[in-house]
């Protein structure tokens, strides 16, 4: 069998561009999504020429337009959605019930991933308000998803290295800080963080992989497998210097959330879940799901000693 024929959705988005580039480095004939309501954002529209300039198609098609997403979804195999989950810059999870839809008429499709990335939403019934419609939002697609008899593969990227391992998990920055840092709760509790061209380089690997269909792939490598008192102990080596460590109780932590704002709230109080409860890694995988690390072992995942020293 030849490689799938694959359509990125949410193709200029954080995650979304190195999926457009994981698919055109693995081989698979790539087409991205052009929206017509890009109007003037010519950031996102000089991306996706270069996309067309390393061989992907661009599909002009719409959310507001249902049959040019039955068109697009048409074209190819399998559709992967990227499109963004973020409160604070914009949150569109339930615009996926639309191409559910789509995809269901089209018939063709033979694996969806929806945009999903990071915590997994099957485990998070008892999160916090309000940050717990993210889950429920993507828990939504899921139903529809599979009410549809639609095949998928789930992915749980975990912490995008960008936004928890340069910071050190510091809220307020993406940088690591070089006097002063915070811990939640005593720091030990394991967290996985992964650099994102890893995350789209296992999903672009699953999308044909038996093994994955109608499963949560879990992407756990074993050496980023990692606390945040550990995190913080590879920065201190890098610098050759010991922060000053102040630690947060919980209780301290939830005093704080509820000063913010909506669209922090939503984002912050997955902190409480991960550092303080350590929801990433608190469960076996079972037969629901796959570790991408054991299925792929020919990835040479970055590791996070080597992640860090472009911050130094």
């Amino acid at each position: 069998m030849g490689k799938s024929k694959v359509l990125v959705v949410g193709g200029t988005g954080y995650i979304g561009r190195r999926i457009v580039k994981a698919c055109l480095a693995q081989g698979h004939e790539t087409y991205v999504v052009q929206r017509p309501e890009l109007g003037l954002q010519i950031e996102k529209l000089q991306m996706l020429l270069s996309f067309k300039k390393q061989g992907a198609h661009l599909v002009e098609a719409s959310f507001s337009d249902h049959q040019s997403l039955v068109d697009a979804v048409k074209k190819v195999d399998v559709v992967i959605s990227a499109i963004s989950g973020v409160h604070f810059r914009t949150h569109c999870i339930t615009l996926q019930l639309k191409l559910v839809h789509a995809i269901k008429e089209a018939g063709n499709v033979k694996r969806f991933l929806p945009s999903e990335f990071g915590l997994d939403p099957a485990r998070m019934g008892d999160a916090l308000e309000p940050g717990r419609v993210t889950f429920e939002d993507k828990m939504a697609v899921r139903k529809a998803i599979e009410e549809a008899n639609i095949p998928f593969t789930y992915i749980s990227a975990n912490l995008f290295a960008g936004y928890f391992a340069g910071s050190l998990s510091q809220m307020g920055s993406f940088v690591p800080p070089r006097d002063k840092v915070h811990l939640f709760g005593d720091g030990t509790l394991k967290a996985v963080f992964l650099d994102e061209d890893d995350v789209a380089t296992y999903t672009v690997k699953a999308i044909d992989d038996p093994r994955t269909l109608n499963k949560t792939l879990y992407l756990r490598p074993p050496e980023n497998i990692l606390s945040q008192a550990e995190l913080i102990g590879i920065w201190e080596k890098l610098i050759g210097k010991e922060l000053e460590k102040t630690y947060i109780p919980p209780e301290g932590f939830l005093t704080t959330l509820k000063g913010l704002d909506y669209k922090l709230q939503v984002g912050i109080g997955h902190f409480y879940h991960i550092f303080y409860e350590g929801c990433l890694t608190n469960f076996e995988i079972g037969e629901e799901g796959e570790e991408a690390s054991k299925l792929y072992p020919e990835v040479n995942y970055t590791r996070m000693d080597e992640y860090l020293k472009i911050y130094v």
